[in-house]
Formats: structure tokens, sequence, C-alpha cells
């Protein structure tokens, strides 16, 4: 199940795939305290080889104490948890030799070049130096730094960076990958890129757990989620199947004067499975509720009269966004000022 390229760039698993039939991680009951602070209480999560999983939460959740524990740099408190069958505690070494981790920062010599960074990292796997120059020269032109491959990083954008990073994530051809809010700073260009890139590794066999706070990303990218918040899980699915639990359809109607929001929350009030929720300030009004396009037309017939008023009507699924609200209070964070701490010592 090792990645490796195909002519043409793509990526392939090294085997037959397994994906669904096999766990590549299990966590089981981890806990990791700070002092009198408790970043992981009792995690529990499988990925499956092949897979992706999006590991979810809000700042300040646990998500990177999650990555950092699997990934043999920080020692659980209690619990366990395994890799390819190996324990990250008692065989660390073995694990660091068939994973890769791309942090949620780039970590890279700026004072190196491209080329001198991959290879770098090649020597630090213990490929000789003729295998760790040939994947260096590889996955430069994978990552389309080709033309860069002989100037020091420093000089390279954001973006660069982050692929650089990745690039050297992937050197010993990891069958399990580690992505800690790998496109947290790209711009929007870049992310798509990057988000092709996954979804090829995965495609190829590369088993990848995903941390990330762009809810498209996850809704994208993951077969299953795990939702974390204060350190446990609070949900786990795939996207569909946490959409539902927020519940079906909303009505919305958005309106041109504010002031017929609440007359109109009154007369659509026994359409909805719960109550209108009114934003004056967006003078919007949504409503839950079930059905379809004729829910729509009895909305519009106990409106009457109001209708003139009405700017745009609409039904609408919930997305993860919801989801996010709804499972931990608070709508997904986005800044990458706000993005989780990774120091140690964090209440992480």
């Amino acid at each position: 199940m090792y990645a490796t390229e195909k002519s043409g760039g793509e990526l392939s698993g090294g085997g037959p795939s397994v994906r669904g039939m096999t766990d590549a991680i299990v966590v089981e009951g981890l806990v990791k305290r700070y002092g009198a602070t408790t970043a992981l209480d009792g995690v529990d999560l499988t990925v499956a080889e092949g897979s992706v999983l999006g590991l979810l939460g809000p700042n300040g959740a646990g998500k990177t104490t999650v990555v950092r524990t699997l990934t043999t740099l920080l020692a659980p408190d209690a619990g366990r948890a395994e890799v390819l069958g190996l324990d990250v505690v008692r065989d660390a070494d073995r694990v660091r030799a068939v994973i890769g981790l791309t942090g949620q920062y780039a970590a890279v010599d700026e004072y190196l070049t491209g080329f001198e960074n991959l290879e770098m990292v090649g020597r630090l796997y213990r490929l000789g130096k003729r295998e760790a120059r040939k994947r260096a020269g590889e996955l430069l032109e994978r990552f389309d730094l080709t033309d860069a491959a002989n100037r020091p990083a420093k000089t390279y954008s954001g973006g660069m960076r982050r692929r650089l990073d990745i690039a050297a994530s992937l050197i010993n051809r990891p069958r399990v990958l580690f992505l800690d809010e790998p496109t947290t700073g790209l711009d929007p260009r870049s992310r798509l890129a990057m988000w092709e890139f996954i979804a090829e590794l995965a495609d190829g066999g590369t088993t990848i757990l995903l941390t990330t706070q762009y809810l498209e990303e996850a809704d994208r990218l993951a077969d299953r989620m795990v939702v974390i918040d204060s350190g446990r899980v609070i949900a786990r699915g795939t996207a569909d199947e946490l959409k539902a639990q927020v519940g079906g359809q909303r009505l919305e109607f958005t309106v041109t004067d504010a002031a017929v929001l609440p007359r109109m929350a009154v007369r659509l009030r026994p359409l909805g499975l719960d109550d209108p929720v009114v934003d004056e300030q967006a003078r919007r009004l949504s409503l839950p509720v079930s059905g379809g396009a004729e829910v729509v037309a009895e909305a519009l017939r106990l409106l009457d009269g109001d209708t003139s008023q009405i700017f745009d009507v609409g039904l609408r699924r919930p997305d993860l966004d919801d989801v996010f609200l709804a499972l931990t209070g608070r709508v997904a964070e986005t800044d990458t000022a706000a993005s989780d701490a990774t120091t140690v010592g964090s209440a992480r």
C-alpha cells in the first residue's frame, strides 16, 4: 500500500485495495493531560486502510494533540494507539518509518534550497544518497517546484513552502499520512490544487488523517469524519450521516424589509417542524420543514399579502457549517491567526 507515482503523475497503491476492510489507525481511550488541563479525555477512533478520516473541531478541541500522539511526538497518559498494528509508544521508531506528517506550519529549512531540503529529509529516512536525490527530483516535479529547486526556501511564497513541506512528508512513500490543517494560509487556487493532490493520494491507497477547520475541505475529501470538542469525541459518521443529525431541509426567505419578518414568522409557524429563526440584520427567516416543492407553495399561500416583500426563497439542506454549530455551539474558525496551538505545553 505504499504510495508510488505512475507515469503522468498519478498515484497508485502498491497492492490491492482494501478500503474499509482493515483499520490502519486504532485509538482507544486516549488521554493526555497538561497539568490540570485535560487535552484528550478518552478519545476513540479508527481509520480504515486506504481511506481519509476528517478530524474536525473548534480551536483547542484536541485535534493536534491526537496527531502528535499518533506520530509519536507526544506520549499519552492513558489509553492506546496503533498505526498499522504498531504501538505508538513501544514501537515508535517503526511507526515513524511508515508515516508522513505535515503540520500546520511548513517545516522547511529556509537557508537550504528546495532540492536540498528534500534530499536532507530523504537521508534522515536513511535513504541512500542516490535514492534521496532521485526522490527529491520526482517530488519537486510532482509539486511543480522544479524551476525553484535550486533557490533557497526563504525565497518561496507561502504556497510553495506548503507544497515543499508536503513533498517532504512523502519522501519515504508513507503508508499513512497525517495532514494537520494542510491548507491553512493558502490562497483559494492553491487550496484547490492541494485538495486535488490529497484526493489522488487517497485514491492511490494512502491512509490519511486530516485535521481541518475548513468544512468544505472535509466535505470534499473525507470518507468519514470525527468531531472532537474539549478533548472528547462528540460525533462520528459520513458527511451525510452528520448532516442528518441536524435535521431535514430548511425553508429560507430573504426579504426587502425586515419589518415583515415577525409577521411572517407567525404565519409560517404551523408549517415548520420547529420555531422559525429570524435574522433581522440579514433580513432572513429560516424554518425547518419536511417535504419538497409543495412546502414552498404552501408557505407562499400562507404569506399571501407579504409575498411582495420576498427577495429570495428556497429549500436548503444542512451543510457541515450547520453540523458544526449544532454540535459545538460555535461556528467554524477559518482565521489562520486562531489556528490550534502546537506547543507541547499548550492546552491542546
